[in-house]
């Protein structure tokens, strides 16, 4: 009997990836053949090449919202990847194609459309990101985190999901943690996360405090790609690091409070491993807004702490840190009340669905 095949898309950022990443062990599990489609240079084409699955590469474009001289040639490059997409799905016959978003994933759902595969997308954010609006009409379910996003999909089509979680995200060791930064666990452990590639104005801060801080906690940094400071390389309680990926689980485990940007993932993560956490959303001027509706969103169900980045200064930062950490229980009740479970189950439901 010929194996259902699924086609994976999505990529950009790391977010945009992760998710597929947590259905990988299930979607074998299942016995399906699963292929990847991508750009060609991506973040997405290592992280999906470690993991042993085919892969290929298109021609896309960033889709922007501000006008550009670039746009002109990306309509060209996300023409181009339709076709390519096109081709590449007749050839593969996939049974579903499963998006996770960015803009790699528009030539693949409409080459999708074309072939008449049915597509399941995902959406992180409350609001649907631009990829995904125009991606939406091409799809038969639209998968969400938030309940809130169901009122910005096509009517019939929204099913709250949340997102799914890598399982081995919950099988961290504290000790190992611990021991990877240096720390001997007789303090409390703060872990800021800045994003994939970093955020400048929350390392400045948190730099600035950090005499402070290391009085009370053992801090691990990961301040993003080149964002390394050699004049703390030997600060006591304090170690630093550009990016994990190997061994991450393990200082998820060892964190007993997060300071983080608002990037849906990211914090679905800490709801689902009960971490308080203090999010500093992307402010507008760098982006279109979705981490501080992310943000607004768990701030309201009382899961974290909020600290918008216009009013984020050392001392502020300083001054919320504490307090998260001073009512840190308060958060870990409302947690555990929320039954988070990472969404791969509700997920997996609506693939098999088509893949029967």
């Amino acid at each position: 009997m010929k194996k259902k095949k699924i086609l994976l898309t999505g990529g950009g950022t790391a977010g945009h990836v992760t998710p597929n990443l947590a259905l990988l062990p299930y979607l074998k599990a299942e016995g399906y053949e699963i292929v990847y489609v991508g750009s060609h240079n991506g973040i997405e084409r290592s992280l999906i090449e470690a993991e042993g699955i085919p892969y290929y590469g298109i021609s896309t474009g960033k889709l922007r919202r501000y006008l550009s001289k670039e746009n002109i040639k990306d309509m060209f490059r996300v023409a181009k990847g339709i076709g390519e997409a096109k081709k590449l799905i007749r050839k593969l016959q996939p049974d579903l194609v499963f998006s996770k978003g960015g803009f790699v994933a528009v030539p693949v759902v409409l080459g999708a459309k074309k072939n008449k595969v049915p597509v399941i997308i995902h959406e992180s954010d409350i609001t649907p990101g631009l990829a995904n609006k125009l991606a939406m009409p091409s799809a038969q379910v639209i998968c969400s985190t938030f309940p809130e996003t169901l009122q910005y999909v096509p009517k019939g089509k929204g099913v709250h999901t949340g997102t799914p979680i890598r399982k081995e995200l919950f099988e961290g060791d504290r000790q190992k943690g611990l021991e990877a930064c240096g720390f001997t666990g007789e303090k409390p452990v703060l872990l800021m996360l800045g994003g994939s590639l970093g955020a400048v104005k929350l390392n400045q801060c948190l730099r600035e405090i950090l005499p402070e801080l290391v009085q009370t906690f053992d801090v691990i940094h990961l301040c993003g790609k080149g964002n390394l400071d050699a004049r703390f390389r030997t600060q006591e309680g304090y170690r630093q690091f550009e990016y994990v990926s190997e061994g991450l689980n393990d200082l998820f485990a060892a964190a007993d409070l997060i300071v983080s940007r608002a990037g849906s993932n990211s914090i679905c993560e800490f709801l689902a491993l009960k971490k308080p956490h203090l999010l500093i959303p992307l402010g507008t001027k760098a982006s279109r807004g979705d981490q501080i509706l992310n943000a607004a969103s768990f701030e309201k169900q009382g899961f974290a702490k909020v600290l918008n980045e216009e009013e984020m200064t050392a001392e502020t930062m300083k001054a919320e840190i504490f307090d998260l950490y001073e009512n840190r229980g308060r958060y870990v009740s409302a947690m555990e009340e929320s039954n988070a479970d990472g969404g791969v189950e509700a997920v997996m439901t609506q693939i098999k669905v088509f893949m029967k």
